[in-house]
């Protein structure tokens, strides 16, 4: 099928073919240039496409001809190639095609010499310059929508907040992709409320939330202010219309475009970019970016409105009511702090009024930060309240938390991707009439005492495994405080170490400053979302408790019984004498019979209560039986818990203490 092509096209008959093909065929567009910058030769289908005809522009000089392609030219720098210098590769050239003249190109221009042919190694004369120029603009204008996109993404939705990213997309489009932008928010939105699904064809409200670009970018008027109430429609009918695309859409002349700021049908706002006269118009890849952008942004704003009614939410469950301080203001006094930080850390604090004038005070903290750290908190709080009526000794009522809390995480578990609760905690109870601590910790957390000579005594207790982690058992100790001691029990300290020893001993050792400034001072040194406690103790005034041995025989239950009801008569508490008489006398023969010795029995009076304590030295358990009609015995503690208020057992080293308590009355006359 070769044989009727001649043998001289590996000779100048294939350069002119060659050539010849170029210029006629080719979409790229070559140029030639003679010594006096004339152009003399152009590539026709680049003449065809920018709809210039031959005769327009050969034979004129380079800066006139190529005025008709939309271009300006320096010959200075053609001249320079010219007389030897190196030539231009890729180098980019705006202009506005005389086809096109409302948008700008970008052309990728090279420029060469152009040598007569001759000799190999010899010098050969500059005949002209040759110049080959590439339409990039489409693929500059995908690079930088390309590159808006990724700075999006990288820029919008860092501060979950909901202004804020509103904001964040005003900076990122202006003045690169548009000359002016406005950001109008639904009003439940701007005020952290979920969005309600749009009805059709229903107008929302919204205000301006963020706005940028020239003032008079807007030839119809200017920009509207943050804050302004946009309607109808969304900005007003000079922007928008009376009605939201589903989607971007173009205004006439593509020099503005409205986009919906949706997420799963549910409308949070609306954007609308423009651009000023005599800038490019959008057009249909514009939009792809613009869907692009609105999409990253309206879940932007899902994300921040989740964490501001997460926060919310959070702010609400620990911001939880201080203790009444009448309930507990003979055995401490008591200061407390929390720093708020928005973060969830799960911490918390609780001051418990226990039987027998005792109280217990409890720091805690859930490990991982976030929501549901905060609801985890809030079940171990209720679980905390429940146990401490069981009157546990702290390293028991621990134990039995960290079952709790292994549960929570089975529940969790189950959930995808949720973390499994672990917690520190730490419970003390004082007892103001003996002046015993007794300490359990799990985890670590901060807990010092400073005793009224100012010494410092920071290992109280050794740290223990974590609730949910390891388990018990759980380190604990037992300690005799003089009174005026003060106890700083605190969430984890700061990640930098904490506060030193010396600055907590400087903040507590102060027996003429009251909690509440040593707690300022305390507080300040701890990181944000951590909560403390100073507490002072104190000791329950001798006036106000009546103890009794009782020998390990019936005959002297009458004796202490009669005590007991004249030395309630000498208080003059506003209690009948029969029923603290009766209640008495039930449980000091139920421990005679029943317990082992030694017996004793205390009396506490408080301002509202009367607590009857009877000790021996059994770990029976008592229980509450009910006798049969003809029964002799069996009735000692269905009386108790018929007259008495609330009744219960408390387990010691050795022995136990039955307790009841009786609530008094108005005083008598």
């Amino acid at each position: 099928m070769f044989e009727d092509v001649p043998s001289a096209l590996d000779g100048a008959v294939l350069d002119s073919a060659v050539l010849d093909t170029v210029f006629r065929q080719t979409e790229v567009g070559v140029h030639v240039l003679d010594r006096e910058l004339r152009l003399v030769r152009v590539t026709g289908a680049v003449l065809a496409e920018r709809g210039v005809a031959a005769e327009e522009v050969l034979g004129r000089p380079a800066a006139e001809a190529y005025r008709v392609f939309g271009v300006e030219v320096k010959e200075s720098v053609l001249r320079e190639i010219l007389d030897g210098g190196a030539p231009l590769r890729d180098v980019p050239v705006r202009g506005r095609p005389p086809h096109d003249a409302g948008r700008l190109h970008v052309y990728s221009v090279s420029v060469y010499p152009l040598r007569a042919p001759g000799p190999d190694g010899a010098e050969r004369p500059v005949l002209g310059l040759v110049a080959t120029i590439v339409d990039i603009t489409q693929r500059i204008r995908a690079q930088q929508r390309l590159g808006l996109l990724y700075e999006a993404r990288e820029r919008i939705g860092r501060t979950l907040d909901v202004e804020r990213t509103a904001h964040e997309l005003v900076e990122v489009t202006v003045p690169g992709f548009a000359g002016s932008v406005v950001v109008a928010l639904t009003d439940a939105v701007l005020r952290g409320k979920p969005p309600e699904l749009r009805r059709a064809g229903e107008t929302p409200l919204l205000r301006c939330a963020a706005v940028g670009g020239s003032g008079n970018a807007l030839a119809d008027g200017p920009l509207p202010e943050p804050g302004a109430v946009l309607l109808p429609g969304l900005f007003g009918e000079r922007l928008f219309g009376e009605r939201l695309p589903d989607g971007p859409e173009l205004a006439a002349g593509g020099a503005r475009v409205v986009a919906p700021l949706a997420v799963r049908g549910q409308l949070l706002g609306a954007v609308v970019f423009r651009r000023p006269p005599g800038a490019d118009p959008y057009g249909e890849d514009d939009l792809a970016l613009v869907e692009g952008v609105t999409a990253h942004t309206a879940t932007c704003l899902e994300n921040a409105l989740r964490f501001t009614r997460e926060h919310i939410v959070m702010t609400a469950l620990q911001s939880w009511p201080l203790r009444p301080e009448g309930e507990t203001r003979h055995a401490v006094e008591l200061a407390q702090r929390h720093r708020p930080g928005g973060t969830g850390a799960g911490s918390w604090f609780d001051v418990i009024a226990l039987p027998g004038a005792r109280v217990a005070l409890v720091v805690g903290q859930v490990e991982r930060p976030g929501l549901s750290s905060v609801a985890t908190m809030g079940r171990l709080r209720t679980a905390v309240y429940s146990l401490a009526t069981l009157d546990l000794a702290p390293h028991e009522l621990l134990a039995r938390l960290h079952t709790v809390t292994q549960r929570l995480a089975r529940e969790q578990a189950r959930a995808r991707g949720a973390d499994e609760p672990v917690a520190s905690c730490t419970v003390a109870v004082h007892d103001p009439v003996t002046g015993r601590l007794e300490l359990a910790r799990a985890g670590a957390s901060l807990c010092v005492a400073v005793r009224p000579d100012g010494s410092l005594d920071a290992e109280l207790v050794e740290e223990g495994p974590l609730l949910g982690g390891e388990g018990p058992p759980f380190a604990c100790s037992s300690h005799l405080l003089p009174e005026g001691t003060t106890l700083c029990l605190a969430s984890s300290a700061r990640a930098d170490g904490g506060p030193t020893a010396a600055r907590i001993a400087a903040a507590l050792a102060a027996p003429d400053r009251g909690p509440h400034p040593m707690a300022d001072d305390l507080a300040a040194l701890l990181a944000p979302e951590r909560v403390l406690l100073v507490a002072r103790t104190l000791r329950l005034p001798a006036a106000d408790v009546a103890e009794w041995e009782v020998p390990s025989e019936l005959s002297a239950v009458a004796r202490v019984r009669h005590a007991a009801e004249e030395r309630v008569r000498e208080w003059g508490l506003a209690v009948d004498p029969l029923t603290v008489e009766l209640i008495v006398s039930e449980l000091v023969t139920n421990a005679v019979r029943h317990g082992a010795p030694p017996v004793a029995l205390r009396l506490l009076r408080g301002d509202a209560v009367l607590t009857v304590e009877v000790r021996d030295g059994s770990a029976t358990a008592p229980h509450l039986r009910h006798a049969k009609a003809g029964d002799e015995g069996g009735r000692g503690l269905d009386i108790c818990s018929t007259l008495a208020d609330a009744w219960g057992v408390r387990y010691e080293g050795e022995g136990k203490t039955v307790w009841a308590e009786i609530v008094l009355g108005c005083s008598p006359g």
